[in-house]
């Protein structure tokens, strides 16, 4: 339920009067995900401004420890035709005019949020000039072909005139959600890497051949002597019960299924303790890269310009046939020079073209060979200088336990 605002929600701590932004997200994991520097920038743009962030409830799972803002707003949007979704929107952008914003940051690419920031009477209203809705901004940002989803986010407060970081990744995983993942992965053994597979997702277009994810299984298993862990929503237990027909009892011994377990918001503390994530372009493999973790990825219709992992130790994996449409033809005909910059050709490929050869000699890069696992991450030594020429050396744990709840667990790429 859309919760009301009162009088201190309005001021800060000496009674003035605190700017209101609201930042509208997709209904996507992975592009939610995406959205956290860009929800950083924008904090450390307006520190004393009340952020809120209005999204639907996969997106506000995922951003459920993220510091960058003040109130995830639900969206539950009409699903009974077109004439209820109109009425809907009007009903929201009403509610929404009453909380007073003053800007708006709009990070779906579509005409009706940008109608429902225009019905809701906010003054500033920044989004992408990709959509036929653009008439109804005041910023409207135009995005390079091919470039990455976290730049495209970020190109929206550049076009704002906000200096911008890195992009860093990050994410956090709550001392109570880190307890119970240790609690649900303690029974694994501990001196066996941990692979996460994300074998489905929301397109089908994406999805990979159960018998090459099977073989994929067995080379892990067998040759690295990894345990596969799978986690998705309730619905991807029958897919992964498929999987662990397909590899046998034995390969199967080392599957783990944590779907019905680990609900979305708890993910990350699942995720965070893995050595490896392998998946197709999905909302698991985004969050897997925004604490650091290896990542390959399966791509075949979609852009890896656009939708590779970000800032992780990553490799995407992809056909060479790439087919263009008459368009991208025509456009790099006549712009000879302007996709040189990108890492890959743009196009479409097709799944069916990735053999496991490829996506083996990908991972095989990306996981070491077996090692012994401690029980907690190992120490780390710090050199404390007591005089010329003399050092003496301390242990420093690194124990999950020691790690506060609001403390990032991100890695540099």
């Amino acid at each position: 339920m859309m919760r009301g605002m009162d009088e201190r929600d309005r001021q800060d701590g000496a009674g003035r009067t605190r700017e209101r932004i609201l930042v509208v997200c997709t209904r996507y994991v992975g592009d939610t995900v995406l959205a956290i520097p860009f929800l950083r920038n924008l904090r450390r743009a307006h520190p004393d401004a009340v952020i809120d962030v209005f999204a639907e409830r996969a997106a506000r799972e995922v951003l459920a420890a993220c510091p960058y803002h003040d109130e995830l707003v639900p969206w539950e949007r009409s699903r009974r035709g077109w004439f209820a979704s109109l009425a809907g929107l009007r009903t929201t952008a009403a509610w929404l005019r009453g909380r007073g914003y003053s800007r708006a940051y709009l990070l779906k690419r579509s005409t009706s949020v940008a109608l429902l920031a225009w019905l809701a009477g906010i003054p500033r209203r920044v989004g992408f000039a990709s959509e036929v809705g653009r008439v109804l901004l005041t910023k409207a940002v135009s995005v390079p072909r091919g470039r990455h989803q976290v730049q495209a986010y970020l190109d929206q407060l550049r076009a704002e005139g906000v200096a911008v970081d890195d992009g860093r990744n990050e994410n956090w995983v709550p001392a109570p959600v880190a307890a119970r993942s240790a609690a649900l992965l303690a029974a694994l053994p501990a001196d066996r890497p941990r692979v996460l597979l994300a074998v489905r997702g929301t397109d089908a277009l994406r999805f990979w051949r159960f018998e090459r994810w099977a073989r994929l299984v067995e080379w892990l298993v067998h040759e690295r002597g990894c345990e596969i862990v799978l986690c998705g929503a309730p619905l991807d237990a029958a897919a992964h019960r498929r999987l662990e027909a397909a590899v046998g009892p034995a390969v199967a011994a080392h599957v783990h299924d944590f779907s019905r377990a680990v609900p979305l918001r708890e993910a990350g503390g699942l995720v965070a303790r893995m050595d490896l994530c392998i998946g197709v372009d999905t909302g698991l493999v985004h969050l897997a890269a925004s604490f650091g973790v290896p990542v390959a990825v399966l791509v075949g219709p979609t852009d890896p310009n656009q939708w590779s992992p970000w800032m992780t130790h990553s490799a995407v994996v992809r056909s060479t046939r790439v087919v263009r449409g008459p368009l991208a033809r025509l456009r790099a005909w006549l712009r000879p020079h302007g996709e040189r910059h990108l890492r890959w050709t743009p196009g479409r490929a097709s799944m069916d073209d990735i053999p496991v050869a490829d996506v083996i000699g990908c991972v095989a890069g990306l996981l070491p060979a077996r090692r012994a696992r401690p029980a907690d991450p190992p120490p780390v030594m710090r050199t404390i200088d007591l005089r010329d020429g003399a050092f003496n050396y301390a242990v420093v744990s690194r124990s999950a336990a020691a790690v506060p709840a609001t403390k990032p667990l991100a890695h540099a790429h």
